[in-house]
């Protein structure tokens, strides 16, 4: 369906779920922009809210999030007394001008805390920032997912649940060390409906030990019987020098370049013949989903959390490595778990690394953010610089780009190469445009 180009796939792109991307971020941006950032948010602007607990039952192989295994239940309590605290401390700054539209909990596994500290962490945002049903989603570890947690899920009025599947394969699960039997997974997804959480995300992998095309078809059968909400379909990135833990995986039984070109596009073509609209490169939603409606009216997002019908501008995130967001800012906390709780714990801003975004900044952002969204581009800025100009010509020449106009537009051929495209705009990268977008 795609056609394979390896010097492409083999180039080293960032995901764009930032622009600048994270690479960029310096310690020299850090706690005093991140209180200008939030002391500078006008009254009524939309925010959305991020809590990150980096902490899980049981650590899988694969993972590279900012996570460490949930054993001793008193640094448990004392991170989320740091969350709790680091909460107040930015809603007193903000002195409720900020319009909460949606909270999300991330990690980690949110449901490595006890239920009742989950129910009070929701409680404590809800007050703290004056919301009004605010939306709610939570990312659940299957393995740890109870009755009680279902419960819990539906009194906090969680609206949303993502799983973290994988692979329903069991010779994967135990290659990548995440065992979850498929009567698992079914069975969270029955507590949770029964209960009223009818929106089920999974995330899905491809290019994972021992996966062949047949063992992510069997995994496919098994996604379309359950029918969840949405689902993203990522590619594993194997870089054990970066996170130990992947050194347990076998390099040997990873698919090849190719063999992981063939894995995502038949992912991509057995979920969309199953109804699922395909929602940037690589999520999919069924078409009642306020994800596949925003993409229909050209209103999806693109944020840290992915591919997103969130619209608020302002993204603040609590807890140790969680990034706030803003126009003119990304700040990110500090990633050590223990560090964190000694800043809090000093009534200090948690923000450790990020950058300032001028206009140029913005305006680029705004561009990757608009073809990866829509697969739709003004490109006005890249005609007068050669170096840019030559690579859009070659783009163009292998049908993945055409142009209109001074706009480029995605074709579906170009879908897996999504991110090389929007590399254009990006002046971080070696011989990328340097053209003023402000001028």
């Amino acid at each position: 369906m795609w056609p394979y180009f390896p010097d492409l796939l083999a180039r080293p792109v960032p995901r764009y779920t930032s622009y600048p991307p994270a690479t960029q971020f310096t310690e020299k941006v850090g706690a005093d922009a991140q209180a200008k950032a939030l002391n500078a948010v006008v009254s009524g602007t939309p925010i959305s809210l991020y809590a990150h607990i980096p902490y899980c039952q049981s650590i899988c192989w694969y993972c590279g999030c900012n996570t460490g295994a949930a054993g001793r239940t008193q640094r448990l309590h004392a991170y989320l007394e740091a969350l709790e605290a680091e909460m107040a401390m930015v809603a007193k700054m903000l002195g409720g001008r900020g319009k909460l539209q949606r909270i999300a909990f991330g990690g980690g596994s949110p449901n490595a805390i006890e239920p009742i500290a989950f129910v009070r962490l929701v409680d404590r945002l809800v007050t703290m920032y004056a919301g009004n049903n605010p939306d709610i989603s939570v990312e659940i570890d299957p393995r740890a997912c109870s009755l009680e947690w279902a419960m819990t899920l539906a009194v906090a009025q969680v609206s949303r649940v993502s799983f973290g599947v994988q692979s329903f394969e069991p010779e994967i699960q135990a290659a990548i060390g995440r065992i979850q039997p498929v009567e698992m997974i079914e069975t969270c997804m029955a507590s949770l409906r029964a209960r009223g959480i009818k929106a089920i995300n999974f995330d899905l992998m491809y290019g994972l030990p021992h996966q062949t095309n047949e063992s992510l078809l069997g995994t496919l059968d098994h996604v379309a019987r359950m029918r969840p909400s949405r689902i993203a379909l990522f590619g594993y990135a194997h870089l054990p020098h970066i996170f130990p833990r992947q050194k347990r995986i076998d390099t040997a039984a990873l698919p090849g370049i190719e063999a992981r070109f063939e894995q995502a596009a038949i992912g991509y073509e057995r979920l969309v013949s199953e109804g699922y609209v395909p929602i940037g490169f690589d999520h999919f939603a069924l078409p009642d989903d306020s994800l596949a409606i925003a993409a229909a009216e050209g209103k999806v997002r693109r944020n840290f959390q992915g591919f997103t019908e969130d619209q608020s501008d302002v993204l603040i995130g609590f807890g140790a490595s969680a990034i706030s967001q803003f126009p003119d800012a990304i700040i990110q906390n500090e990633k050590n778990p223990g560090a964190y709780r000694e800043i809090v714990g000093a009534h200090q801003l948690a923000g450790k690394r990020g950058l300032i975004r001028d206009t140029e900044d913005q305006l680029r952002a705004h561009l990757i953010e608009q073809l990866l969204c829509t697969g739709r581009a003004d490109a006005t800025c890249l005609l007068n610089d050669p170096a840019a100009l030559a690579s859009l010509r070659q783009l163009e020449e292998r049908r993945l780009i055409i142009r209109d106009g001074n706009d480029i537009v995605m074709t579906e051929a170009g879908r897996p190469y999504a991110r090389v495209v929007a590399a254009l705009f990006d002046t971080t990268l070696p011989v990328m445009g340097t053209g003023s977008l402000a001028a």
